[in-house]
């Protein structure tokens, strides 16, 4: 899981595959390869019944153990002085995410990265905004098309309202901004 230089490995399969979205409060990301979860699916729901996420207004992803099934995902490279940030953003001192040691496969061999998974899950669907951010990641990163269909046929809750996902479009449009107007 860890590497060279203070360096953690991090397989991301939800809203963090965008990077914009994961350097809001982990500024050290850096694409390392996508990679492929054997024998795990990908879910959406709320770590109690009747709490919905105030950032998203939905459920979120999470992974469950299921033989024969695959989540596609990224895997950045963090510095360690993130992993705090991480854990925070992903609710691990609230107990909504445990972190949890995987064995992702990707073109160049198995890596060992560290992710997570939703404690007390509970079935429920994502936001659009939500779902948006997971299509964009998978599509910024070039995930394979058939898994990228399947995050595309997500049934979500319609929810219409103000979201994170504000936060990560102005962020995208300062970087478009800055990339159009220098040289």
């Amino acid at each position: 899981m860890s590497g060279a230089c203070g360096l953690f490995m991090y397989f991301a399969f939800g809203s963090n595959l965008l990077k914009e979205r994961l350097q809001l409060a982990n500024p050290s990301a850096t694409f390392y390869s996508t990679g492929r979860l054997k024998d795990y699916k990908l879910n959406f729901g709320l770590w109690k019944e009747q709490c919905v996420d105030s950032a998203w207004h939905g459920g979120v992803a999470t992974i469950e153990f299921c033989p024969g099934a695959e989540v596609w995902g990224v895997i950045w490279t963090l510095n360690k002085e993130n992993l705090s940030s991480l854990d925070n953003q992903e609710g691990v001192s609230a107990g909504i995410y445990s972190p949890l040691e995987v064995s992702v496969e990707t073109d160049n061999g198995t890596v060992l990265c560290r992710t997570y998974q939703m404690n007390n899950f509970h079935a429920a669907p994502p936001s659009p905004q939500y779902k948006q951010v997971v299509c964009l990641g998978a599509e910024q990163n070039g995930l394979p098309v058939e898994y990228k269909k399947r995050l595309e046929a997500v049934q979500t809750n319609n929810y219409s309202g103000p979201s994170i996902l504000d936060q990560i479009q102005t962020v995208m449009n300062l970087t478009l901004n800055s990339s159009n107007s220098g040289s």
